[in-house]
């Protein structure tokens, strides 16, 4: 289970191993807490599959004893295990380009600037360097929603394309790639909008680039009625269940919705948000626990496809 994406620049984390309820209220409380912006709170199940994790990563130094007498309701005396750790920074990007091999979904390749030398003539290829803002393409939620891109891709040519939570932009820059068409792209953190920016006129992407800074389609440029053949909100269940009506509000007749950041739990809880809008599962993947769900507007489908889906 995941509730929160690190910031950009984390300067600490707090670690502490707990049970799945305990697990779930922490991170509940700790996210309705801290600005989200700056902290960003996750869970994970243990290899055992009774523990989970608690982590909680703050962008600045934070109060341990607060942050101790908050949680203790919860845990109890475990909340003197917590363990708050400095995260140095040079450690911090370096683990971040560990493993960064290409990735591909389709013709789409994602590739760091070490691979540049491999791409293949007929490859769709992205350069994206591993950065301090969400989505290299080897994260399974980005991953999910290239390869939901490529399933609608057999399908049509979208003439619209909308990228909600954008991160670095490899959602936008692969769309912009197909297509050759204009992409809107935004994200509330300004850290990200910077970092997509700077990628896409990396690849050579710039003219196809339309970025805002805001929450959701909290933007002029987003904010079309029905407008958009696809929209991509690669994020998180809370803000997906919440931003239900003005994503669906911008999808076009006849477009899909790409969510993710989901893991199986979440699955239930969103579809019920999307499906009082007026919008059913039509293909459903999973890579490495994480869940994309493609949604159409419309009456409910037969039996979703699941094409793109991968263990």
């Amino acid at each position: 289970m995941l509730e929160g994406l690190h910031p950009n620049r984390p300067t600490h984390v707090l670690h502490l191993m707990t049970d799945e309820r305990s697990a779930r209220t922490m991170t509940d409380l700790l996210g309705e807490m801290f600005d989200p912006t700056e902290t960003a709170v996750a869970a994970f199940e243990a290899e055992d599959g009774v523990t989970w994790r608690l982590e909680a990563y703050f962008a600045d130094p934070p109060d341990e004893d607060f942050v101790r007498d908050l949680i203790r309701p919860v845990v109890g005396d475990a909340a003197e295990r917590a363990e708050f750790r400095t995260i140095d920074q040079r450690d911090w990007v370096r683990a971040s380009l560990e493993g960064l091999k290409p990735v591909r979904a389709g013709r789409f390749r994602i590739h760091g600037a070490h691979d540049r030398g491999t791409v293949r003539p007929n490859e769709l290829a992205i350069e994206i360097e591993a950065a301090l803002a969400f989505g290299t393409g080897h994260h399974g939620t980005t991953l999910g929603c290239l390869k939901a891109l490529v399933d609608v891709l057999k399908r049509g040519r979208p003439a619209a394309v909308l990228d909600v939570g954008t991160g670095t932009g490899i959602l936008a820059f692969a769309a912009a790639k197909a297509l050759r068409v204009p992409v809107i792209a935004g994200d509330l953190d300004g850290e990200a909008v910077r970092t997509a920016r700077a990628n896409a006129r990396a690849n050579g992407l710039g003219p196809y680039l339309r970025l805002y800074e805001g929450p959701g389609v909290r933007n002029a440029l987003a904010d079309r009625a029905r407008h958009f053949d696809v929209v991509f909100a690669n994020i998180l269940a809370r803000p997906l269940r919440r931003l239900a009506p003005t994503l669906t509000g911008v999808v076009a007749e006849g477009g899909v919705l790409v969510l993710s950041g989901l893991i199986e739990r979440d699955v239930a809880g969103v579809l019920s948000a999307y499906r009082h809008r007026g919008f059913h599962l039509a293909a459903k993947g999973t890579i490495e626990g994480w869940v994309a769900l493609v949604l159409r507007r419309g009456g409910a489908a037969a039996r979703p496809r699941g094409g793109f889906a991968h263990r």
